[in-house]
């Protein structure tokens, strides 16, 4: 299998605080990847590093082959990366159709129509709130324009932070269908920052465990629901 992300022994600081200790992960073509861990173990902070922000300050970051460690964040975006921040952070004041236009913006808006049609297919919820401004959807709705928009830019891999913080388990499920559902028919490549562990990794291919800005242990999404120390620390009534 071909890496299309790899992250080789990153250091990252905020201040004089290191918040990633040497970290190793790597996304194959084509594979859902998850990265668990409690609050606060780094796993935020890896994603935005892996876009530029803040930067490494040891290690490096390669895409498709590409050293993309110290490219500003907007270069990285061109590259065909898109990501789903925590915290959902669509333009609320915007109606859907305008946050999905903006994220067809980065494409050049090429394909805008046939795009489009493919949100409603995947959330058709998006299609019934089309007109109505982001602020006044619900959680679970905000968080599948998130998504919608991050996917209107034709990404190759999709950064997803935090997709189920806070929503419904029913809304959890609609979303994370919609994940596996790409990446079956579009083979769409998504590495995937969770704290619902049960969740991530029944999706996952595989997965890493990150303990205080280090990651602890790796493999696949059912070794690693297997494992006592997973179980204890993530699982026990956590599903």
């Amino acid at each position: 299998m071909t890496a299309m992300l790899s992250v080789t022994g990153v250091k990252t600081y905020y201040g004089n605080i290191v918040a990633l200790k040497g970290v190793d992960v790597e996304v194959n073509e084509g594979e859902i990847v998850t990265l668990i861990g409690a609050n606060g173990a780094g796993k935020s902070t890896l994603m935005m590093t892996i876009c530029g922000s803040p930067r490494a300050r040891e290690g490096s970051v390669v895409f498709n082959g590409r050293d993309i460690t110290n490219l500003p964040t907007h270069e990285i975006m061109r590259l065909k990366i898109a990501q789903s921040p925590e915290g959902r952070r669509i333009f609320g004041r915007m109606t859907v159709y305008e946050n999905l236009q903006m994220g067809a913006a980065v494409d050049g808006n090429t394909h805008f129509q046939d795009d489009l049609e493919r949100m409603f297919t995947l959330f058709p919820r998006l299609k019934e709130r089309l007109h109505q401004r982001g602020g006044t959807l619900s959680g679970g709705e905000q968080q599948m324009l998130a998504i919608a928009r991050a996917l209107m830019t034709r990404p190759r891999l999709l950064l997803l932070d935090e997709p189920s913080l806070g929503l419904a388990p029913l809304v959890v499920k609609q979303i994370f269908d919609a994940i596996r559902d790409l990446n079956r028919t579009e083979g769409l490549t998504v590495f995937l920052v969770e704290q619902n562990a049960y969740h991530a990794l029944k999706l996952a291919h595989r997965g890493y465990v990150m303990v205080n800005g280090v990651v602890t242990m790796s493999g696949t999404g059912k070794e690693l629901l297997e494992r006592p120390e997973v179980k204890a620390a993530y699982l026990e009534g956590g599903h």
